[in-house]
C-alpha cells in the first residue's frame, strides 16, 4: 500500500475522480459563465452606496419634508384670514348663564303657574310609581326621589301604583287622561317631569325655589311606614271587608284602599 501512495504521489495522476476535492471544490470556467452571481461584472460595493448614502437621503428627505410644511403653512394662513363677514359668524358666541337658561325661568314662572295643586302651598308634592314595569319610568321616578332627598326637604309622595285615587286626581289637575310620570308640584304650583328637576338640579336653581321648605333630620325615616308612606288598614287588617252586624254581612271597607292600605299618619298629613 505505501508503495502505491509513493507511486501516486510521483505521478501526479489522481486515484479517483470521486475523492479528488480540489476538483470538485474548483469551478471551472465553464461553470463560472453559466452562473451570473458570479460575475466580475456585479459592482456590489458601488450599488451599496446608492442604497446608503446617508448625506443623499437626509438631503432629499429634508427637501420633501420642507415642501409639505410649506404648503401646509400656505393653507393654514389662507383659511385663518377669511373676510370680516365670516369672522364675525365664526367667532365663538358667548355662553350663556346658568341663570339664563330656559329651564331656568321656571323659577321666576313658579309663583304664576296656571296649573295649582290646592292645599299643597306649603310642601312638595311628587307623582310616581314604585313598580318597576316600565324601566325608564321607574329610573326617572326614582331620580327625582334622590335629588329631593339630597336636599333633605320632606317630600309628599303619592304613589299610584299604591292608590290609584292618585292618578286621577292628577289627571283632573293636569287636565289629561295619559300622563306622564313623575310630576312634580313645589309650593303648589306644577314644575315638570324629571327631565325640568334633573335640569334645574344642574344650573342651581332648584336649591333657590327649595329655600324655605322644612327640612328633616339626616337620616330620618318614619317608624311607622319605613318610608313607604302606606300602612296596613286598622279597621279591616288589610282584608278591605268588614262585618255588618246590623245586616248579618260582610262588606266593602270604607276606609282603605283598593289594596287594603292607608296613609300613614305619621308622615303624612
Amino acid at each position: 500500500m505505501a508503495g502505491n501512495e509513493d507511486n501516486y504521489k510521483l505521478s501526479g495522476k489522481p486515484k479517483s475522480g470521486i475523492f479528488n476535492r480540489s476538483i470538485t471544490m474548483q469551478p471551472t470556467s465553464t461553470n463560472s459563465l453559466k452562473k451570473p452571481y458570479l460575475s466580475p461584472t456585479l459592482d456590489r460595493a458601488g450599488s451599496m452606496n446608492k442604497l446608503y448614502n446617508p448625506f443623499e437621503t437626509i438631503v432629499t428627505a429634508g427637501n420633501s419634508i420642507k415642501g409639505k410644511v410649506k404648503k401646509l403653512c400656505n393653507f393654514f394662513e389662507s383659511s385663518k384670514s377669511p373676510s370680516p363677514v365670516t369672522d364675525e359668524l365664526q367667532s365663538p358666541k358667548p355662553k350663556l348663564a346658568k341663570s339664563s337658561s330656559p329651564d331656568s325661568r321656571v323659577s321666576s314662572i313658579l309663583n304664576s303657574s296656571s296649573i295649582q295643586l290646592p292645599g299643597t302651598e306649603d310642601r312638595i308634592v311628587v307623582y310616581l310609581t314604585s313598580l318597576r314595569g316600565i324601566r325608564r319610568t321607574f329610573e326617572d321616578c326614582y331620580a327625582v326621589r334622590m335629588i329631593f332627598r339630597g336636599f333633605r326637604v320632606y317630600v309628599d309622595e303619592r304613589d299610584i301604583s299604591m292608590d290609584s285615587a292618585y292618578r286621577k286626581e292628577l289627571q283632573s289637575v293636569l287636565g289629561e287622561k295619559n300622563v306622564s310620570l313623575p310630576q312634580v308640584f313645589i309650593r303648589g304650583n306644577y314644575v315638570g317631569g324629571a327631565n325640568v328637576i334633573k335640569q334645574l338640579h344642574e344650573y342651581g336653581e332648584l336649591a333657590k325655589i327649595l329655600d324655605g321648605l322644612p327640612v328633616r333630620k339626616p337620616g330620618y325615616v318614619c317608624e311607622g311606614c319605613g318610608d313607604v308612606r302606606f300602612v296596613p288598614c286598622s279597621n279591616c287588617n288589610g282584608s278591605r271587608k268588614v262585618f255588618d252586624e246590623e245586616e248579618d254581612m260582610p262588606k266593602r271597607c270604607l276606609e282603605c284602599n283598593e289594596n287594603g292600605l292607608i296613609r300613614c299618619s305619621n308622615c303624612c298629613s
